[in-house]
């Protein structure tokens, strides 16, 4: 067809077989983009490849897929969703006959990826990226809670330290041992201290000073 002699349409096919297959992986749309994302990627191969590399290629661009899912559903470091970024890259850009089209259909494959995430907005994502993006918020009202109770009572309470300060230690609050830190600096057993700021179990104290 003659369509496919236009440089430009290279960033068309990759780009949306990318939006529906990585929407597919985000998204929870019953198989329906992924049928949708291969249709493109087959078309796009089958036009500059011929049967033998057309199968290496689709390897190649799906294995890179599949490290994404695997970064999402295990990792979630970004290590391999990059290395399967620059898979699928690789195996859009080396079938292309020419420079222009081969940049047009890396740009797909970029584009296409950043527009999947705008069915985030719209469609149910998949359990597997909760991981990644927590959308709740980490509130006492949702049943979340970023101090221990314990450790938060012991605000502005006074203590004792029972070795020196360089600066963690252990402190006595009460009949109770626990451990903290100075604020840089080196306090001496026996000291008077105060909580000053508790942050979930670290306890941060301040010498009191006797005047």
């Amino acid at each position: 067809m003659e369509i496919f002699s236009q440089e430009w349409i290279a960033i068309v096919i990759t780009g949306l077989a990318t939006l529906f297959l990585i929407g597919e992986v985000l998204v929870n749309m019953r198989g329906i983009f992924a049928l949708l994302g291969i249709g493109f990627i087959t078309v796009y191969f089958s036009v500059y490849l011929e049967t033998n590399s057309l199968i290496l290629m689709l390897i190649i661009y799906f294995v890179g897929i599949v490290l994404i899912i695997i970064d999402g559903k295990v990792l979630n470091d970004g290590t391999l969703a990059v290395i399967g970024t620059a898979s699928m890259l690789v195996a859009v850009a080396l079938p292309a006959p020419n420079f222009a089209t081969g940049t047009y259909a890396v740009l797909g494959v970029l584009l296409g990826a950043m527009g999947s995430m705008f069915f985030l907005k719209v469609f149910k994502h998949r359990d597997m990226w909760n991981k990644i993006t927590l959308k709740d918020k980490l509130t006492s009202e949702a049943g979340y809670n970023s101090l221990n109770a314990e450790y938060k009572s012991l605000l502005s309470q006074e203590a004792i330290t029972l070795n020196d300060l360089r600066p963690v230690g252990t402190i006595r609050v009460g009949n109770k041992d626990y451990s903290a830190v100075s604020n840089g600096q080196w306090i001496p057993k026996g000291t008077r201290v105060v909580v000053t700021q508790v942050d979930g179990t670290k306890i941060l104290v301040e010498q009191i000073n006797n005047s």
